[in-house]
C-alpha cells in the first residue's frame, strides 16, 4: 500500500486515494474518489481543487476512509452516495434500481428527435441513426396532451428526461418493484415534474388495458444473456438488482412480449423506442417486423458504433 502523507489535505486524500484504487483495480479511480470525496464534505468535484490545500477533519476523514473500503469491496461509487448524474440532472439511486448509465442517454435522445420534428405521415423511414397490479383507464389516442409511456422506469431517469424535455407532455411510468417506484417519484418531485409523471406497479404492460393511448413509449429492459452473467463487473454483478438486468438465455426475455404488444397500445403514428444489447437489434427489429404494425424501424448506433436503440412508428393505417 502507498504510504499514506502527514497531512491529509483535499489534493493528498484525492492523491492517496486514486493510487489505492488503482491499486485495487477499481474501474475509474480519480472519478471515484472524487465523488466520493465530494460526498463527504458536501461540496462540488470542482469545489474541491478550489480548496485543494485544506485539511480534513478526523470526522471527514473516517467518514471517508469508510466509503473507501466499500468501494474496494465493490460497491459501486452512485450506491455509496444515493445519487448518480444522468441527462446532466441528479437523480436519486439505491440498491433497488439500476444505475442509470450514460449510454442510455440515447434512448432519450432518439426519442426526441423524432417527437420534437415528427416526421410527416407517410413519410419514408428514416436511415439508421448515430446518436402489487393496478388496471387503470386513460385518453384514447389524440389525446391532448400527449401521452407518453415508459415500461420499467427503474430510479425514472428516462421518463423524467423526457417529461423534462418536452414540458407539454404527460407521461405514464411502469414498474414492477415497489423500492424502485418509490425513487423514481422522489426523483419525479425533485425534478419538477411530478405533477406530469403519474407511476404505476405492473409486469410490463398487463397493469393497462388495451387501446391507442400512447404517443410515445419508451423502455430499458433487462436484456443481459444468461452466457454474459458471469463475465459482468462485479460491481454490478453483486449490487445493482438482477431483475433490472437478467434477461434470460438470450436477453430477449422481457423484450419479446413488449415487441409483440406495444403496437396494441400506441396511438397510430406514434413512436416506441427499445434500448438493446450488442447483437440484440437484428432480432428485435424483426419482432417488430412481425406485428406489421410499424414503419420506419431503424437501429440508432451508439458513440461506439454500437446498435443500441432499435426505434419504430406505429402506423398511420
Amino acid at each position: 500500500m502507498v504510504a499514506p502523507p502527514q497531512i491529509w489535505t483535499i489534493l493528498a486524500v484525492l492523491q492517496w486515494t486514486t493510487r489505492y484504487f488503482q491499486e485495487k483495480g477499481v474501474s475509474e479511480p480519480r472519478a471515484s474518489a472524487e465523488v466520493l470525496l465530494a460526498h463527504v464534505l458536501g461540496v462540488s468535484r470542482l469545489e474541491l481543487y478550489l480548496r485543494h490545500d485544506q485539511p480534513l477533519t478526523p470526522e471527514e476523514l473516517a467518514a471517508y476512509k469508510a466509503l473507501i473500503r466499500r468501494r474496494v469491496q465493490g460497491e459501486p461509487t452512485a450506491y455509496l452516495t444515493g445519487h448518480k448524474e444522468f441527462w446532466s440532472l441528479d437523480f436519486l439511486v439505491s440498491p433497488a434500481t439500476l444505475i442509470p448509465r450514460p449510454e442510455t442517454e440515447l434512448l432519450v435522445e432518439s426519442l426526441l428527435e423524432v417527437l420534437k420534428n415528427p416526421p410527416a405521415p407517410g413519410r419514408p423511414g428514416l436511415k439508421e441513426g448515430s446518436a402489487g397490479r393496478e388496471s387503470i383507464d386513460l385518453p384514447l389516442e389524440g389525446a391532448s396532451p400527449p401521452l407518453g409511456l415508459e415500461v420499467g422506469v427503474g430510479s425514472g431517469a428516462v421518463i423524467i428526461s423526457l417529461a423534462r424535455e418536452l414540458p407539454h407532455w404527460r407521461w405514464l411510468g411502469v414498474e414492477l418493484s415497489a423500492a424502485a417506484l418509490q425513487v423514481a417519484r422522489q426523483n419525479a418531485f425533485r425534478l419538477g415534474v411530478g405533477e406530469r409523471v403519474r407511476f404505476v406497479r405492473g409486469n410490463l404492460l398487463g397493469a393497462l388495458r388495451p387501446g391507442p393511448r400512447f404517443q410515445a413509449v419508451a423502455a430499458n429492459l433487462p436484456y443481459i444473456r444468461a452466457g454474459d452473467w458471469e463475465s459482468l463487473p462485479v460491481e454490478v454483478r453483486k449490487f445493482e438488482p438482477r431483475e433490472a438486468l437478467w434477461g434470460g438465455e438470450d436477453g430477449l426475455a422481457l423484450l419479446r412480449p413488449l415487441c409483440q404488444e406495444a403496437h396494441l397500445f400506441l396511438a397510430k403514428g406514434g413512436w416506441l423506442a427499445l434500448e438493446v444489447g450488442q447483437g440484440q437489434a437484428e432480432a428485435v427489429q424483426a419482432l417488430l417486423a412481425e406485428t406489421r404494425a410499424y414503419e420506419a424501424i431503424t437501429a440508432v448506433r451508439d458513440h461506439q458504433g454500437i446498435q443500441r436503440v432499435v426505434r419504430a412508428r406505429r402506423q398511420f393505417t
